[in-house]
């Protein structure tokens, strides 16, 4: 009685956990969000027209890294992406492979669209760690310049931060690394204490010293 009562459990779990797979795999997709293990994109738009473009201008085909690696480029960065500007005609269709060289979360979100094609006028791609994601979107045919940027806290504001131009766009955004200048640029003051003086002359005096009685010494 106790072996098939055991036995019966054990074929539930078998059967549960086969189940599993099938519920993930159901809920991957759900009002314009795509969502795995892995990451997750939202309002992905391959080939709905924007009502100012009677057809598509040209194809893009754009990848885009991220992670601190980029970020060494500007000082005081901690993340960024590899390119800090990309600029396409009036109705492209850009093909992102987004790529994140980091093993910590980014994301890449595009700002500005019109919302009756995406959702809170915005593209978001994001990655839970070391991947890549594939999405497409079409640009309506008004000259703009596009935020791009990672969302999640201080990734933006550490370097995480680029612009897309349509047609040459309608001007910089700021504080794009490398390009513009930052609304409030980093500041890294030091209070200049009798003890801060006395350590650094006492280090310049050490680094002099023992070098030349080094020196000797070995003589």
């Amino acid at each position: 009685m106790m072996k098939s009562r055991m036995t019966a459990i054990a074929g539930g779990l078998l059967l549960a956990v086969g189940l599993l797979p099938q519920a993930s795999a159901a809920m991957m997709h759900h009002q314009g969000m795509m969502m795995d293990e892995t990451g997750m994109i939202m309002n992905a738009n391959p080939d709905r027209l924007p009502r100012d473009c009677p057809q598509i201008s040209e194809t893009v085909e754009l990848t885009i890294r991220a992670g601190h690696e980029h970020a060494k480029k500007f000082p005081g960065k901690m993340f960024a992406y590899d390119q800090q500007e990309w600029n396409v005609k009036p109705c492209a269709k850009i093909n992102i492979t987004f790529i994140n060289d980091d093993h910590v979360r980014h994301q890449m979100m595009i700002h500005g669209l019109p919302g009756y094609l995406y959702p809170e006028g915005m593209l978001h791609l994001e990655l839970f760690g070391h991947g890549q994601l594939k999405a497409s979107m079409i640009l309506p045919s008004r000259k703009k310049t596009y935020l791009v940027h990672c969302e999640l806290p201080q990734h933006q504001e550490k370097g995480m931060k680029a612009q897309l131009k349509v047609d040459g766009g309608d001007g910089d955004l700021p504080s794009i690394p490398g390009l513009t200048e930052p609304v409030r640029a980093d500041v890294y003051p030091v209070n200049w204490s009798r003890q801060h003086i006395g350590t650094l002359l006492f280090c310049l005096l050490v680094g002099s010293v023992v070098p030349f009685l080094f020196r000797k010494w070995i003589r």
